[in-house]
């Protein structure tokens, strides 16, 4: 015997007031009518929740120290606007990047290579990765 959910309660695919379930809600992933690709949001949660789980379950202890690098202002300002996007600190959003430097993968996906471009544009950052090694500190 199937266990139903109390009629109060939304049900996937029902109309509910104001609604616009006359409309076909489609996926973005695959193209396939919202209730047809259920399956798969179901997969993607399993998954993150267990990558989550295992992150959870076994943290790496490591021994920060304090630094004082010096960098370039306006690139600062938009590693900063990241951190706080992404709801984390910055040198925990430094250490990511650098560790994904070292195993030579990109360490942010194309939606955060969009925000970034947007911060980019809002502390008027224009230096380029061939601009790195070539930077000269204007004198005081």
């Amino acid at each position: 015997m199937a266990v139903r959910p109390p009629r109060s309660l939304y049900k996937f695919g029902e109309p509910r007031v104001g609604d616009a379930s006359h409309f076909p809600v489609v996926s973005d992933r695959t193209g396939l009518p919202r209730n047809q690709d259920v399956r798969f949001d179901i997969i993607l949660v399993h998954w993150y929740l267990y990558t989550m789980k295992e992150q959870i379950e076994h943290p790496v202890i490591v021994e920060r120290v304090q630094t004082g690098v010096r960098m370039e202002k306006r690139l600062l300002k938009v590693l900063k606007g990241l951190a706080e996007l992404k709801d984390m600190t910055l040198g925990d959003l430094l250490e990511g990047i650098v560790l994904h430097a070292f195993e030579g993968k990109a360490p942010f996906s194309p939606e955060t290579v969009k925000e970034i471009e947007k911060l980019k544009g809002i502390y008027g950052l224009t230096l380029k990765s061939t601009d790195s090694h070539q930077l000269k500190e204007k004198r005081r």
